[in-house]
């Protein structure tokens, strides 16, 4: 199992996706070739660039319709539309746009004839790989170490990750009872003996109460056999995407906190500011016309006032006016308590629904961008009079203060709107995996998959 950005990723998904973009890319250059387009004098360099282009569009319309994401099972003929749909939608955005592309080379003959090519090599490889790759890779067997709680929220994320190849072989533990289909091999003292024995090549220590009972020596025997072995809060996060706050132990995180875990240097900080700066005024000038149009349309239902400026937490708990077009009824908060966003909530207007399913009511706050109250990327700023509800029931809490509060981040593309203490803290589990490790890159994906959340309509309630 490889980690990216501290979590697992599928073998399967990173060599699909380049045999694939080869697939792509082949059959692209092959359609011009074959149609005669090189011979015609026209550029190789320009057409590739092109055919890069065309490339790049493809595997995003894989992405987002759910075609990396091993972790559902589908269909072959599902599985086979999508792919269609896909590379359809493609090559009809590049159709689309070819009066903004002065003196394109990929013409109509040539994206019929890459279309073609796509759709049947994909397909093809598809079909291959998912005969082929179970024999391919021989699976990493995995043993837990624990029979309690712990244990079985482990075993339960990694039995539903069938993309990472891992088997789950079973417990190491003092009890006899099989757990979740597995058995138990054997008690702590024997784990050097149990990993021999069923050839393990990684252990996760899943023990509630280390004291007295952390089979030490065992551990340090397999270690040194060169048997993998992790911490069941680590794996937790990586299989998953957040801290498990429920299992976590306390020491654990606070030792973590103590150590610098979530330091930033001044270097980083600095270009993720100069980072935000630019994309912000960009993003300003590139949204003008359709903030315009959103403005002119709350108006025109709802009345004024067009921007809605609410008061939220930034960074070092600092507040801050956050800006937002209007989505709710004037007399949404008449009675002076701040509520959830429910999903179906009766206070949003027609306008105000759809321009929160597609996130446009939260434009304005490339504004905040500017200023410095935001970045494009963080925890999600909160109102004050939830801050000090949460602060008091969620440990931890005042970590996501410890930087600027993001238009987009981890906690939103991965769950839905807050409406509840629950929700509140399963964000916050990712807010705090986000925090621990935030990186430019890791940044760069959220943004991506951000893009995904707003084309699909996932944004809100």
């Amino acid at each position: 199992m490889i980690q990216i950005f501290n979590q697992y990723t599928s073998l399967k998904l990173l060599a699909l996706m380049m045999i694939e973009a080869l697939l792509i890319f082949i059959s692209i250059l092959f359609s011009g070739r074959f149609l005669d387009v090189w011979n015609q004098g026209e550029p190789p360099v320009r057409f590739c660039l092109e055919a890069l282009g065309l490339l790049i569009l493809v595997q995003t319309a894989f992405y987002c319709n759910n075609l990396y994401d091993f972790s559902q099972r589908r269909p072959r003929r599902l599985e086979l539309l999508y792919i269609l749909q896909s590379i359809a939608a493609a090559v009809v955005i590049v159709g689309l746009a070819s009066p903004l592309i002065p003196g394109r080379i990929l013409g109509d003959r040539v994206l019929a004839g890459a279309f073609l090519l796509t759709v049947g090599s994909v397909c093809l490889v598809r079909i291959s790989v998912n005969k082929v790759w179970p024999n391919v890779l021989v699976s990493q067997n995995v043993a837990i170490l624990g029979s309690g709680e712990l244990a079985e929220a482990v075993a339960r994320e990694l039995l539903a990750r069938r993309d990472l190849n891992a088997r789950l072989v079973g417990f190491v533990g003092n009890v006899t009872r099989p757990m979740l289909g597995r058995p138990v091999l054997g008690g702590y003292e024997d784990l050097s003996a149990i990993a021999s024995r069923h050839q393990i090549s990684r252990i996760i220590v899943a023990m509630e109460d280390w004291r007295g009972a952390l089979p030490t020596s065992e551990l340090m025997k397999v270690r040194v056999s060169g048997v993998a072995v992790e911490d069941a809060h680590s794996a937790l996060a990586a299989l998953t995407g957040r801290v498990w706050l429920v299992a976590v132990r306390p020491s654990w995180l606070s030792l973590f906190v103590m150590s610098g875990g979530f330091r930033r240097s001044r270097l980083r900080g600095g270009i993720k500011r100069a980072t935000d700066i630019c994309f912000g005024v960009l993003g300003l000038i590139v949204t003008l016309p359709l903030q315009l149009a959103v403005a002119l349309a709350v108006l025109i239902q709802s009345g004024r006032p067009v921007i809605y400026r609410q008061v939220r937490v930034g960074l070092r708990g600092k507040c801050f006016e956050l800006l937002k077009f209007r989505s709710m009824r004037v007399d949404a908060e008449m009675d002076g308590r701040a509520q959830w966003a429910q999903r179906d909530d009766p206070r949003i207007t027609r306008v105000g629904r759809f321009i929160r399913k597609y996130r446009l009511d939260e434009l304005p706050q490339f504004i905040n961008v500017i200023r410095g109250d935001m970045s494009f990327v963080g925890p999600r700023p909160e109102r004050p009079y939830f801050v000090e509800q949460l602060k008091s029931k969620l440990s931890y809490y005042e970590l996501r203060h410890m930087v600027r509060p993001g238009i987009t981040g981890w906690a939103q593309v991965r769950h839905n709107y807050t409406a509840s203490l629950e929700d509140s803290l399963r964000k916050l589990e990712y807010d705090l995996f986000y925090l621990k490790n935030m990186s430019f890159l890791f940044d760069c994906s959220i943004v991506f998959q951000s893009i995904r959340t707003v084309l699909l309509g996932l944004g809100g309630p």
